[in-house]
């Protein structure tokens, strides 16, 4: 069993900064990437930002240059620096993990979101 839970988010004004947090727990053999996405009332899951056991690191148009990703290997944590938050980020934002629990057997976890609120 793994278990993903996430921290950081709130109400922001516009032009603000949040950090988000992710930690991994469990079953954990392996993390292969790490990653944020958001989902909006009757919208779609949008990526936000992706970063693989590599460091390799993927971010939406929308957000690069305002949204930082990072991992901590060691703690099975992945962080979102947010800054010049604008009203059309607000959002619940979901942390992501695809997890090997074994040498063989992987799948991919979500965890239980966050409310990101930029106010105008």
């Amino acid at each position: 069993q793994v278990h993903l839970v996430e921290s950081g988010g709130g109400l922001v004004q516009a032009g603000g900064s949040l950090r988000l947090s992710c930690a991994a727990s469990g079953s954990i053999f392996r993390i292969v990437a790490m990653g944020w996405y958001r989902q909006g009332p009757g919208e779609q899951r949008e990526l936000v930002a992706t970063i693989n056991a590599g460091g390799g690191i993927d971010y939406a148009d929308s957000v690069r240059g305002r949204f930082t990703i990072s991992r901590d290997n060691a703690q099975n944590t992945v962080y979102l620096q947010m800054h010049s938050l604008k009203p059309e980020d607000t959002d619940v934002y979901y942390c992501n993990a695809y997890i090997y629990t074994t040498h063989t057997m992987w799948d991919n976890y979500w965890g239980q979101g966050t409310q990101v609120t930029v106010s105008s």
